[in-house]
């Protein structure tokens, strides 16, 4: 095809960005999903007096929800199409987050003692774990879907750019949910438990437009290159999505990654109120920056002022910025360098990042946390385009087992909570530290396994 037929947002003369604009929407609605699940932990570990190890039952609940799907829901975006799979997906999140009207009233019952503390916290997992099903859907289709819209060439760039407003998602997420988990009355008393399911009924509220706007949009299905000929019966031909070791190794890398992401999102408020190093008197005292910052800080038991849980849940904002940045910059480098030498890059940057937070350097630490955060930014998007490359039609299949690896977000956070119970929370930043490595090796080493130079280069190579 010419060039002038196929760019960036062109498939067969057709100018597919208004498409790709409304796809991209359903990664913000996710990350602000993801974004709350995340400044949750820190409720659940004072409002039901939780280690932080079992409060990562948050994150498995989660998680669970895209494990139990991610496969029926693969079969099922090639049996329904992509729009008809992103409208059950917009309807099962907004059954989940509904969902959290009840579990509220179970929580004040809990309250009253007519109800167990952990009847409470199994109602609102089950809320999570609704909304992960129908996030399970969206994302087995909307990632694969990204990159398809499109020259091939640039893939890598089109799902990092749709993963931009997955950031942008994130950015919000966390302060709306310190704004309901975290709330205090005039006593001083928290109303987080009476509040949660607020933000939850807003999602739920959207994703119902999102449907609506979804059922009348022009959404193509596009059958993509089959750059291995695994459907057209060549002999000698491996036609099996795990003959493909690229495939294979980015599930395995797309396990390790969300497992490193989960853990250091979902302890950032437990790192940034207890490992941060005293902060002055004089922010806390009234004035200008008090003023500004009402809330976020608090005198801790020994005296010295330290963060709050609500500032440091808006301070995970900042932390997205860095992510959100990552994002935006990592698809323009996409454009100029290997997505699989670019990913190597940046998860040795973060084995790099998380060892210094692990050394417990002061600033310095808690500087790599909010580093760590820009160069996960293309993790997630690069190995889904990495690991379905050249697959064609079996793309969304081959998705759905990459979405199910996102379970590693359900099993590392609570080795990671464990560690940071038996010793200290800079101490668990060792356990991302290994998956980081993990991912480094399969990027640096994806030539090898896909037997082709690179995405934007030449196609898979002979022998392959």
């Amino acid at each position: 095809m010419s060039e002038n037929r196929k760019g960036i947002f062109i498939v067969n003369g057709q100018n597919l960005a208004f498409t790709f604009a409304l796809v991209s929407s359903l990664f913000f609605v996710w990350a602000v999903c993801n974004g709350m699940i995340d400044v949750m932990d820190k409720h659940f570990q004072e409002e039901l007096s939780l280690s932080k190890s079992q409060s990562a039952w948050v994150q498995f609940a989660h998680y669970l929800g895209y494990f139990l799907m991610s496969v029926p829901a693969g079969w099922l975006a090639t049996k329904l199409g992509y729009k008809r799979g992103i409208i059950v997906g917009l309807l099962i999140v907004a059954v989940g987050g509904f969902w959290f009207i009840p579990a509220t009233h179970i929580s004040e019952a809990s309250r009253m003692g007519s109800v167990s503390p952990t009847a409470a916290f199994i109602g609102f997992l089950a809320g999570v774990c609704a909304i992960a099903t129908g996030l399970t859907f969206l994302e087995t289709i909307a990632n694969p879907y990204t990159t398809v819209l499109g020259d091939k060439r640039f893939a890598a760039t089109r799902i990092n750019l749709a993963q931009s407003c997955n950031g942008l998602g994130w950015v919000f997420g966390p302060p709306l949910g310190g704004i309901f988990f975290y709330g205090k009355d005039a006593l001083g008393h928290s109303t987080g438990s009476q509040t949660l399911y607020i933000p939850y009924v807003g999602v739920a509220i959207a994703a119902l437009v999102l449907a609506s706007i979804f059922a009348f949009a022009k959404v193509p299905d596009i059958k993509t290159e089959d750059d291995y000929h695994l459907d057209d019966g060549a002999p000698g031909v491996p036609h099996s999505i795990w003959s493909h070791p690229h495939f294979v190794l980015a599930v395995a890398a797309q396990f390790f990654y969300v497992a490193a992401q989960a853990g250091i999102f979902s302890f950032f408020i437990n790192y940034m109120t207890a490992e941060t190093p005293s902060i002055p008197a004089s922010w806390g005292a009234p004035g200008f920056l008090n003023g500004w910052f009402h809330g976020w800080f608090e005198t801790g038991r020994t005296g010295i002022l330290a963060l709050s849980d609500k500032g440091a849940a808006n301070l995970a904002s900042v932390a997205f910025v860095c992510f959100l940045i990552g994002r935006f910059t990592g698809a323009g480098l996409l454009r100029r360098f290997s997505a699989h030498k670019m990913l190597g890059l940046y998860a040795l940057m973060n084995v790099g990042m998380t060892l210094l937070v692990f050394f417990k350097l002061g600033w310095l630490s808690v500087a790599c946390v909010f580093l760590s955060y820009f160069f996960m930014s293309i993790m997630f998007p690069t190995i889904f385009a990495l690991g379905i490359f050249g697959l064609g039609a079996r793309a969304k299949k081959a998705s759905a087992f990459i979405v199910m690896a996102i379970m590693g977000g359900a099993v590392l956070p609570k080795l990671m909570g464990a560690v940071a119970d038996r010793w200290d929370m800079s101490r668990g930043f060792i356990v991302p530290m290994f998956c980081f490595a993990f991912v480094a090796f399969y990027g640096l080493y994806w030539s090898r396994f896909s037997k082709a130079d690179s995405m934007t280069g030449s196609g898979p190579l002979a022998g392959h």
